[in-house]
């Protein structure tokens, strides 16, 4: 490998390892160099001059060392060694060279060799650039031995379960393996195989729950192979899953990167585990060969009715004999158990085609959980489906993140910021709970705190003065009787209802991609902009002065029934108990079962505009016109020139655009503008779509019922204290509202 004649190498070569585990070196069986790192073969010519005090290693028989290039002047140091570099190459060109067992001159039981192997995980940040590989107790090690072609039955395993070597083993039979550590240090020590040897602080696998150190070490287990074919042209088990991913919706979308990542780079799956709890896997496996009984399908089919009937401890009292009768000297009864992620990972059998299979639910819509469960349930369903069925068990996926305090702390007892669902729900209700749920993105993290909550409160007073407002005004009207056809509603309340339909349609929109968060947020936004703000402010002077059965009052009245159904049926996932109580009072009057609820009800069809689309455009210009009206009257206000709006006359001045649907509302601009009086200019100087407004105060007298400053009032002497417009809604034919 290093070109150098066999007359140059006088003395012994060896490759020195290092390891922070001892206690695997007696299963050594091969070391691991980097294919590409270059490897340097050192002649030792004495110890350091600046050795000092250092010890030079005992019994040292080694003329040449082999040491990763970029680690020489290092390791010499620290060994107090001096040397020289004969000659190097790359650790591809060691492949396969073998090397005696470093306690082979201690006992005649480690007198084997063992290969040079390649493996990318060798790094030079510490060490020698050369890793010792014991294939039972390292899944590197594991790995680079099978893949140079190390068979199962040729590992070494001399651990027991039990952390003890087996009796059997040279010089250290029976010792735990922390208590040989030192027996091997001395043994290598003695064998003149020990370079050098220290005690480091280095992290180590330990048990998350009592914090003692855990072991890697190789058992026989029974696995699902992920790239076996089950015939010949079949898909294998990780090829399935893959295309079943591609056919899944992720929800967030970034699931599905994380999930095909996983199932295009795992191993095999491990079925089994060594415990006294869990689903046995009842099998009887011959004590020579270890195959399954030829019969194991038939074996397995009795067994679970047995369970059935007397629970799944039945399976430690079930002997071989009792169910293979003359076979049984021949079989062991296996003590494995399934793998937890078997049993729910399943679940699409029990559930999907068990419990509910009158249903025909297979494939779920949709499987939920948090963000872990790639690698957990999500993971197990999807291979243990494809397993049976071919395809995964749901059509969709959604993952959600863990709920945090409001600084984005996890919760924890010690820290004292645990929010419990239960105070919450007791002391606030179970809606503001779902609230707050609904209105978070749980793609994230959801942060919840006191000051979060007083915000989702908030918000649920908006929606249910909303819900109070529209019912409250809804008391003495029947659809049946009193609803009023689409084109004779006025012109505001047709924008209403296509404001609703707009806003249930991309309501649905949300709910079909399980995007709640922009759901609440766009029904908050409807209840305080579009109806508080505006709307409703504006509906409030015909539904409080038109005539109680006028058809001015009962068009606000159709519209506000129709927005009341459309928003109880939309809310009703998230705010369960406010939607079917404020549902049930809508319908009290109409003879409802008291059994019924709004969960049985699907999305409520709203009244079809037939030019929605106009309606929206149009009003959306008129209330961007509204807003710089309101802005000077409240200008106006501030200064003590008026009081409310009613006391104001505006007028307009406006482009050509919006000054021509300004003037198409006739008499209905001042109820739009909530003015006693308002008029329109079109000034052609100003942009289209511009406004300039100027606002006086009026000097009329007050109606006492409508509240509008009126000229008129006064003047008729029956009735004094009314504007015309009141008199004739109380005793006359009543006025026409075509617009607002």
């Amino acid at each position: 490998a290093f070109g150098l004649p066999a007359t140059t190498l006088q003395g012994e070569i060896a490759a020195v390892i290092w390891t922070t585990t001892p206690w695997t070196i007696p299963a050594n069986q091969a070391l691991n160099a980097h294919p590409e790192f270059q490897y340097a073969l050192v002649e030792i010519t004495g110890p350091a001059e600046t050795a000092g005090s250092r010890k030079f290693p005992p019994n040292l028989r080694y003329r040449w060392l082999l040491l990763a290039q970029d680690r020489v002047q290092a390791c010499l140091a620290a060994w107090g060694l001096s040397g020289k570099i004969a000659g190097h190459c790359a650790g591809l060109k060691l492949q396969n060279i073998r090397l005696h067992h470093p306690l082979s001159r201690a006992h005649k039981g480690y007198a084997r060799s063992g290969p040079i192997l390649t493996a990318q995980y060798v790094n030079l940040d510490s060490g020698t650039g050369i890793v010792h590989s014991s294939p039972a107790y390292g899944i590197e090690d594991f790995l680079s031995c099978k893949s140079a072609g190390m068979a199962d039955e040729e590992i070494l395993t001399p651990v027991m379960g039990d952390g003890r070597y087996a009796a059997g083993l040279p010089l250290f039979g029976d010792l735990t393996i922390w208590d040989a550590n030192s027996k091997i240090v001395a043994a290598l020590a003695q064998a003149g195989t020990l370079m050098h040897s220290e005690r480091i602080t280095h992290s180590y696998m330990h048990c998350w729950r009592h914090k003692s150190p855990v072991i890697y070490r190789a058992t026989n287990q029974w696995f699902a192979g992920m790239d076996i074919a089950p015939h010949v042209g079949g898909k294998s088990l990780r090829a399935l899953a893959l295309a079943g991913i591609e056919s899944t919706a992720f929800y967030p979308q970034w699931g599905k990167a994380r999930l095909h990542a996983m199932i295009a780079n795992r191993p095999d799956w491990t079925l089994s585990r060594q415990r006294q709890w869990g689903v046995p896997m009842a099998f009887f496996i011959h004590k020579e060969t270890g195959a399954l009984h030829p019969r194991t399908a038939e074996l397995l089919e009795a067994i679970a009715k047995r369970v059935e009937a007397s629970g799944i401890e039945v399976w430690q009292s079930i002997t071989a004999e009792e169910m293979l009768g003359d076979e049984a000297a021949s079989y062991v009864k296996n003590s494995d158990t399934l793998d937890v992620w078997f049993d729910s990972g399943t679940t699409h059998e029990t559930v999907l085609r068990g419990s509910h299979a009158q249903e025909s639910i297979f494939p779920a819509d949709l499987y939920l959980e948090g963000s872990d469960q790639h690698r957990g349930w999500f993971h197990s369903s999807l291979l243990t489906s494809c397993m049976i069925n071919g395809v995964p068990p749901y059509k969709a996926l959604l993952t959600h993140g863990f709920v945090v305090d409001g600084e984005g702390r996890k919760m924890s007892k010690s820290v004292g910021n645990v929010i419990a669902p239960q105070k919450v729900s007791d002391t606030m209700g179970a809606d503001i709970l779902r609230l707050w749920v609904a209105s978070t993105d749980y793609s994230g993290e959801l942060s919840i705190s006191d000051t979060i909550l007083k915000r989702v409160v908030e918000s649920y007073r908006r929606i249910r003065n909303t819900l109070c407002f529209l019912l409250g005004n809804l008391s003495d009207f029947e659809p049946a009787r009193d609803s009023v056809p689409a084109a004779e509603l006025a012109e505001i309340d047709q924008y209403a209802l296509a404001l609703a339909a707009d806003m249930q349609r991309q309501t649905l929109e949300d709910f079909s991609r399980y995007a709640f968060h922009p759901a609440v947020a766009r029904l908050v936004s409807f209840c305080s902009e579009d109806l508080g703000a505006f709307y409703l402010d504006i509906l409030k002077d015909r539904l409080y002065t038109s005539g109680r059965n006028s058809r001015a009052r009962r068009s606000a009245q159709t519209a506000l029934w129709q927005i009341t159904e459309m928003m109880t049926r939309l809310m009703s996932p998230y705010l369960s108990f406010t939607a079917n109580e404020a549902w049930q009072s809508l319908h009290q009057s109409s003879g409802l079962d008291p059994q019924a609820t709004i969960f049985e009800e699907a999305a409520h069809n709203v009244i079809e505009m037939p030019h929605a689309a106009d309606l929206l455009a149009k009003w959306s210009s008129l209330r961007a016109a509204r807003a710089e009206v309101l802005k000077a009257i409240e200008i106006q206000r501030e200064a003590g020139a008026v009081g409310s709006s009613l006391q104001a006359t505006v007028e307009i001045r406006a482009g050509q655009a919006i000054g021509a649907l300004l003037k198409d509302l006739g008499e209905g601009l001042k109820f739009v503008m909530i003015t006693s009086a308002a008029h329109v200019v079109i000034d052609p100087q100003l942009a289209a779509d511009a406004v300039s407004v100027h606002v006086s105060a009026l000097s009329h007298p007050k109606c006492s019922r409508c509240w509008h400053l009126r000229p008129e009032v006064g003047r008729d002497p029956a009735h004094p204290q009314l504007c015309s417009r009141c008199v004739s809604n109380l005793f006359g034919e009543g006025e026409r509202r075509a617009i607002a």
